[in-house]
């Protein structure tokens, strides 16, 4: 459905990037940020199930730096590789590209943001600091907390699963208590990454809650 394309980042530094379009006129545009594995299978068929939705879809390849088109699945070895990549995040670089991509899709209609387990703290941080987005959503952002004294500019959603055994429940409090303005979500017995149907710790139930509560968010928020 989608293809590999190329962004340049203010730095002049290119990189890869998936962007899916919708069959028809697109509603908008979705930056959909990857977890520790890189834009795999998994952020791809994100990318075309918005395209589904309506909205264009991208997905910066925010490892380029580091490792060129990295890709993971997750398997513990793979597990344990991906994570070298965040013991030492370059936060400045991610969200230099993160902004490459909403500006590459805002001339296509409001732009929101949708990340996962490393993405979901990007788009938090995006929707603090960065241009051009009309929303924010984040799947269990294990650093979110670090930054929630940032004020998001767009309304922004958070979605965290009760039994994520890297983000304790009192982190999710803290998010709640510094930030009353975000719409805080904490699903029943699922574990980190439960929205992805590739992992182990995929929880049916909780996404099929999470998944249209997002797009119902969107829907609200990337209004032309």
């Amino acid at each position: 459905m989608g293809q590999d394309i190329k962004l340049t980042a203010s730095d002049n530094f290119q990189f890869g990037a998936y962007r899916a379009d919708p069959a028809g006129s697109p509603k908008g545009a979705v930056v959909v940020i990857q977890e520790i594995f890189g834009v795999n299978h998994h952020i791809r068929s994100v990318c075309d199930r918005l395209a589904k939705e309506g909205y264009v879809a991208i997905a910066p390849s925010i490892f380029d730096r580091a490792s060129p088109n990295f890709q993971s699945g997750y398997s513990p070895d793979e597990i344990a590789e991906a994570r070298k990549f965040v013991a030492n995040p370059d936060w400045a670089a991610m969200l230099r590209d993160t902004q490459a991509a909403i500006d590459a899709v805002k001339s296509i209609g409001p732009v929101g943001i949708i990340g996962f387990c490393l993405g979901g703290s990007i788009a938090f941080v995006a929707a603090t600091r960065l241009a051009g987005l009309k929303a924010a959503i984040g799947y269990y952002g294990g650093a979110v907390v670090r930054f929630a004294d940032e004020t998001p500019k767009v309304p922004t959603q958070l979605h965290f699963g009760e039994k994520d055994a890297g983000i304790p429940l009192a982190d999710v409090e803290t998010i709640k208590a510094k930030r009353p303005e975000v719409e805080v979500f904490v699903y029943p017995g699922a574990q980190h990454g439960f929205h992805c149907d590739e992992r182990a710790s995929y929880d049916k139930a909780s996404a099929d809650i999470a998944w249209p509560r997002s797009m119902e968010f969107f829907g609200k928020h990337l209004q032309k």
